[in-house]
């Protein structure tokens, strides 16, 4: 028998070689599979463009956004100088009227018929009916009693009944200065449509151009374009606006804006109210409630009814109701020039027992003046 250890060597020598025949295989396996390397040359890189230096950053200076350019403030035009413009353009737009009465008046014989055209001729241009009767039997009685019979005699008689009828002898001075210290307070009032605020913002360029501080109060929360109209109108002349919310309560603003003005030392607030119908009681009961509610802080100096020449005597309509409810002071007639008749100044003045103290006349911002009576009536006349 072989000996036990000469057994073990054995084995030992079979595992030897079968683990190194396995190496063998393995590597033999593994070189076949294994692909040939390609070797290339690493690519070229090309190098950088060349990127323009930064500036330092403490020579960057960050640029700074634009202040908003401020309105440029004008200077408005006196009133006295605007007197004879308006006086000129309202001879043209009324003339019609004044030569339809000179060629009546200058008749070589003036009999019934010739009155009667006279007559229609006046009533015609929105004079009214009792006005121009009286009017007419004044003149007729005044040409037969001083013998009147050639046209430049008959012109200056008219001329001077006409005076009288406009009545040069009321006040027309607009009541825009407060007492004890406190701001005249100018409300305006009528129906949509008359040009209330563009009134408004005239009003403020004849008071500026007299050198009187304004505040504008946009108590037309109603239209929505009011507020930033009569903004645009304070800012040409360097005037502030004091607004609301869009239909917010109109007293509101009109007591801030009248408390402002105390507290400034304003001269003078200018009020702007909504363009109401007259014809709706509530809207009506609310602009008295407006004009309560500013006489808690300060008295009204001022109650303007704007009205549109052209609408002739329907402006009367008008002028009666609001004159019940806001107790109306004086009058400002817009659109006097164009198809504007006149007659409605006597006409409004008669109907209300207060004076015509505004006129405008064209769509110019200085086409406002005070209305003179010699003046309207020598344009009518000219």
């Amino acid at each position: 028998m072989i000996d036990s250890a000469l057994l073990y060597v054995l084995i030992a020598v079979v595992l030897l070689v079968v683990a190194v025949g396995a190496l063998v295989f393995v590597r033999t396996r593994a070189g076949k599979t294994e692909q040939p390397t390609v070797r290339t040359a690493p690519p070229v890189e090309k190098p950088p463009a060349e990127e323009p230096a930064e500036a330092p950053v403490d020579l960057v200076e960050e640029e700074e956004p634009a202040a908003p350019v401020a309105p440029e403030i004008e200077k408005p035009e006196p009133a006295a100088g605007r007197m004879q413009r308006l006086r000129a353009r309202l001879a043209r737009s009324q003339s019609s009227l004044g030569r339809g009465l000179l060629a009546l008046i200058a008749r070589d014989k003036l009999d019934d018929e010739t009155w009667e055209e006279i007559e229609d001729t006046l009533i015609a241009a929105d004079v009214g009916v009792e006005p121009t009767q009286e009017l007419v039997e004044k003149l007729r009685t005044r040409m037969r009693v001083e013998g009147i019979d050639d046209p430049e005699g008959a012109r200056h008689a008219l001329r001077e009944e006409l005076i009288a009828l406009v009545d040069p002898s009321f006040d027309r001075t607009v009541a825009s200065a407060g007492s004890d210290g406190e701001p005249g307070v100018v409300l305006l009032v009528g129906v949509n449509g008359t040009g209330k605020t563009t009134t408004v913002g005239r009003i403020a360029r004849v008071l500026v151009a007299e050198e009187k501080s304004v505040l504008l109060a946009a108590a037309d929360t109603f239209r929505a374009a009011a507020a930033d109209q009569l903004q645009t109108w304070g800012e040409r002349v360097g005037s502030q606006t004091v607004r609301g919310p869009e239909g917010g309560d109109p007293a509101s603003v009109a007591f801030d804006a009248v408390k402002r003005g105390s507290e400034e030392d304003i001269d003078t607030v200018l009020v702007d109210t909504a363009g109401r119908l007259h014809t709706k009681a509530g809207l009506m009961d609310e602009l008295g409630k407006v004009k309560r509610v500013i006489e808690k802080q300060a008295p009204v100096t001022e109650v303007l009814l704007v009205i549109d020449a052209t609408t002739g005597q329907n402006g009367l309509v008008q002028a009666r109701v609001f004159a019940e409810v806001v107790d109306v002071t004086g009058v400002v007639l817009t659109k006097l020039d164009g198809t504007a008749k006149g007659g409605i100044v006597i006409a409004v003045q008669r109907e209300l027992g207060v004076p015509v103290k505004l006129v405008g006349l064209g769509e110019g911002a200085d086409d406002l003046a005070p209305f003179v009576a010699q003046d309207f009536v020598d344009a009518l006349l000219d």
